[in-house]
């Protein structure tokens, strides 16, 4: 399954470099500023700075590990983006295949 969101904001390069930092410490995480890739124990997780949003595309075996996932996400991210009123993506479904 594949579910994706998008984050319209100005600051999606920090957001992603801020996740992809907090990340590395504890799993591998793959990033050149601009994009991030790590697997969580849940799916596999890409982040993407665009020039006016931050995107996040998750790939997991099944929705209980999908959710988790996006779930994991989330809470880092209301973290790191606090000062912008940030309250949670809005994910969807793009692939079940």
């Amino acid at each position: 399954m594949i579910s994706t969101a998008r984050y319209a904001t100005p600051n999606a390069a920090r957001y992603v470099q801020q996740l992809a930092k907090h990340f590395a410490h504890k799993i591998e995480v793959r990033s050149d500023g601009n994009s991030a890739d790590l697997t969580l124990q849940s799916g596999a997780v890409r982040l993407e700075a665009t020039a006016d949003a931050f995107v996040a595309r998750i790939e997991a075996p099944d929705a209980k590990s999908l959710i988790d996932a996006r779930y994991v996400i989330d809470k880092h991210l209301v973290i790191f983006a606090f000062r912008e009123g940030f309250a949670g993506l809005h994910w969807r479904v793009t692939d079940s295949a």
